[in-house]
């Protein structure tokens, strides 16, 4: 390898290594909760397994449950009633609760219209697992760190690459590991082939997790709105927060109870046919909760199944709609459909499926059923767990190499080349940024801090690593 290559491999693995001291904790974080996340269907039934097997003998009304929920909780709106999954299954019926306008009641009520048990959704197990995978419990802006680690991991991967291509070597140390060379080669080679094999799979995560995230998320649709590649509601949230809602908005937006109607009285959802609020109908009575779920159970939709009454807050807490809903909410978005009754004759109105969004919609939906481990199964989650410990292996590799060769003094970061190496890398930077802002960003604020902040800070420099050697 001659000087000049031997310098630019320098200035990579420079780029590689300050990448990584970011980026390995956040990814050993993500890959955890992330491999947790894959089995939500699973973890929520085994969450939910004292309100199975009932007995279903003297069953009562949809209503009649809904008021049983709702007289445990006085003064709670109605806002979803979950069909379930199984015969003997109780029915999930979710409530706002009084007060902040924030607290939700997820309550279990038997078929015979007794209340089981209750679950605060907020402290639910994948509720949990899902904040601090995508905000850290930070809000929005724990997703601008983990956003910001993406973006690093993705120079991350390809600068592992690069320092991975064989160079005229065999395929030991590059497609499988050599153990026996001793305990630095064993774990070079480890980490190595690892971060070669896991290299496609983390980045079609990487890429399907950014729709979600702050800063590219809310720069995707701006760039969907300017271009018409926009057909219906966006199915996914941004940064945690509702696609149209502000970075001031309240981040529980599908907690949002300013949309439901004054208090629950002749609201359409009890069995007992009452004029819709508001509306003089000329005598017309509307269709009962009963009918709508005797309707929706005939659908044969995919789990879970949600039932919303006319004026109830919608999808990331809309404003209430006029009608009935019936909406498929599966993890797996291409089974999803939601479709919508009139109040007054149950007439249906609308019905959108998957097919009906837009092929940019269809996209990202196929990339987060894949991300959520739902699209094809038990072979998704298979293929989901396998990446998330390869990511693990890459952290805790990466982190041995460091400390065995970290001086006591220094950061140990590899020493920089005697001249800049940097003008190869200029329109791979350039493209990077441009289509991962938070990285953009962040080279900004490095290039501030390396001209303005370092020089006056000598032992800070050295210690980082950026002195020539």
């Amino acid at each position: 390898m001659g000087q000049g290559a031997s310098g630019f491999y320098r200035t990579i693995w420079r780029w590689h290594f300050y990448a990584g001291m970011f980026v390995v904790p956040m990814v050993f974080i993500l890959s955890l909760t992330g491999a947790v996340y894959l089995f939500k269907p699973q973890v929520d039934r085994w969450e939910e397994r004292a309100f199975h097997n009932l007995d279903t003998r003297g069953e009562v009304s949809p209503g009649e449950q809904v008021k049983a929920a709702l007289a445990v909780y006085p003064g709670a709106r109605f806002h979803t009633y979950r069909l379930p999954q199984a015969p003997g299954d109780a029915v999930l019926i979710h409530l706002g609760l009084p007060g902040n306008g924030k607290a939700m009641r997820d309550v279990f009520v038997s078929p015979q219209g007794k209340v089981v048990g209750a679950l605060d959704p907020d402290r639910r197990i994948m509720k949990i697992a899902h904040d601090i995978h995508g905000q850290l419990l930070l809000g929005h802006r724990g997703s601008w760190l983990v956003e910001l680690a993406a973006s690093w991991a993705i120079v991350m991967i390809v600068s592992g690459l690069y320092l991975w291509w064989p160079r005229g070597r065999g395929m030991a140390g590059v497609v499988w590991p050599r153990l026996k060379l001793g305990s630095r080669a064993a774990w070079r080679d480890m980490h190595a082939v690892t971060g070669f094999w896991v290299s496609g799979l983390a980045l079609v995560l990487l890429l399907t997790g950014l729709p979600w995230a702050d800063v590219w998320g809310s720069a995707f649709k701006a760039v969907r709105g300017e271009m018409g590649w926009v057909k219906g509601e966006q199915d996914w949230t941004i940064g945690g927060r509702a696609p149209g809602a502000s970075a001031s908005a309240d981040e529980h937006a599908e907690h949002d109870h300013a949309a439901m109607m004054a208090g629950n009285e002749a609201m359409p959802g009890m069995d007992h046919p009452a004029a819709m609020p508001g509306h003089a109908m000329h005598g017309m009575q509307s269709v009962s909760l009963a009918q709508i779920v005797a309707t929706a159970k005939g659908e044969h939709l995919a789990f879970p199944v949600l039932v919303t009454p006319p004026g109830a807050p919608g999808r990331f807490g809309a404003k209430g709609a006029a009608n009935w809903s019936v909406r498929s909410d599966s993890q797996n978005r291409p089974l999803r459909v939601t479709i919508t009754y009139d109040p007054m004759t149950g007439r249906e109105m609308s019905r959108k499926t998957f097919a009906d969004g837009h092929p940019i919609d269809r996209v990202v939906g196929y990339g987060v059923a894949w991300h959520e481990g739902q699209l094809c199964g038990w072979i998704n989650q298979a293929i989901g767990v396998v990446t998330a410990l390869m990511l693990v292996t890459l952290s805790v590799t990466g982190f041995v190499m460091w400390r065995r060769r970290k001086p006591d003094d220094r950061l140990g970061a590899p020493p920089p080349p005697r001249a800049s190496r940097l003008r190869p890398l200029v329109p791979v930077i350039v493209l990077l940024a441009a289509l991962l802002p938070m990285l953009a960003i962040s080279l900004l604020a490095l290039a501030v801090f390396d001209r303005l902040i370092l020089p006056r800070l000598p032992r800070l420099s050295q210690w980082l690593g950026l002195q020539p050697a």
